[in-house]
């Protein structure tokens, strides 16, 4: 069985940069076509340069991914652009180090409705094209912290946490309609989020938290993104509900 997207329509949002750009090239290799929606609306448009210059079919658009009304015209351009949405990775997010007394309401909620609230939003649009195909894929993208936990991560990590509950939900509920909801759970990938945290900013940190993981190495977007083309495929089709951990051993959960 071949993993080709036959031309499906995959939104992914926080495209512009990082895993979301990986995710993007890939499934476009795949044959999806594209649509990235970002809030950076220059590296939106630079990934989907890369998508065609590849020979791929994609479409950037500047969005708010937490902000329904912003949602909603983002969807309606992709559909009419593109056509009906049938795979959905909700990639966008933030990822502050905080220490749990400094969280503020303020920063809290926001953590919350750009992590959490966000990929709501944009599921409860976007899922009715699947329930009409008969046929859909999710993938959550959420945290190996909610595996681990994470020091000076409670609001990240609760939030990710509430999207993996989110992803079990929809599994239930969709799966009858031919739609898979799964979740990837990264260890920590050479991002520009993850050069941007403050604990990554010593000399050499990046490679020596790569060197003790089991693999021995860094995780890239490429990881991330062969697991998010496998489950947007045919061939995942009998996997739902389900946390797909690209760690590089960081997490190793019991059988």
């Amino acid at each position: 069985m071949t993993r080709s997207l036959n031309g499906k329509v995959a939104v992914i949002t926080g495209a512009g940069s990082g895993m979301g750009r990986a995710m993007a090239v890939r499934l476009a290799e795949d044959n999806a076509k594209i649509a990235i929606w970002d809030i950076n609306g220059e590296g939106a448009e630079e990934t989907a340069r890369m998508v065609r210059d590849a020979g791929g079919t994609a479409l950037a658009i500047a969005a708010d991914c937490s902000d329904k009304a912003a949602i909603k015209a983002a969807a309606e351009r992709t559909r009419a652009e593109l056509g009906p949405i049938l795979i959905l990775i909700n990639n966008a997010g933030i990822a502050p180090f905080t220490p749990f007394l400094e969280v503020d309401e303020e920063l809290f909620d926001r953590v919350i409705r750009i992590n959490l609230k966000g990929p709501y939003l944009v599921t409860q649009e976007i899922i009715p094209d699947m329930i009409a195909a008969k046929w859909g894929r999710i993938i959550n993208i959420t945290s190996s912290s909610v595996q681990t936990g994470s020091p000076t991560q409670t609001h990240y990590t609760s939030s990710k946490g509430g999207l993996l509950g989110f992803t079990k939900c929809l599994a239930l509920e969709f799966g009858g309609h031919g739609i898979t909801a799964n979740m990837i759970p990264p260890g920590s990938i050479d991002t520009p989020m993850l050069r941007g945290a403050e604990i990554m900013q010593k000399p050499g940190a990046i490679d020596s938290y790569g060197a003790a993981l089991p693999v021995r190495r860094i995780g890239t977007g490429e990881d991330i993104a062969a697991a998010a083309a496998y489950l947007a495929s045919e061939e995942s089709s009998y996997i739902t509900g389900q946390t797909i951990s690209v760690n590089g051993g960081r997490y190793m959960g019991s059988a």
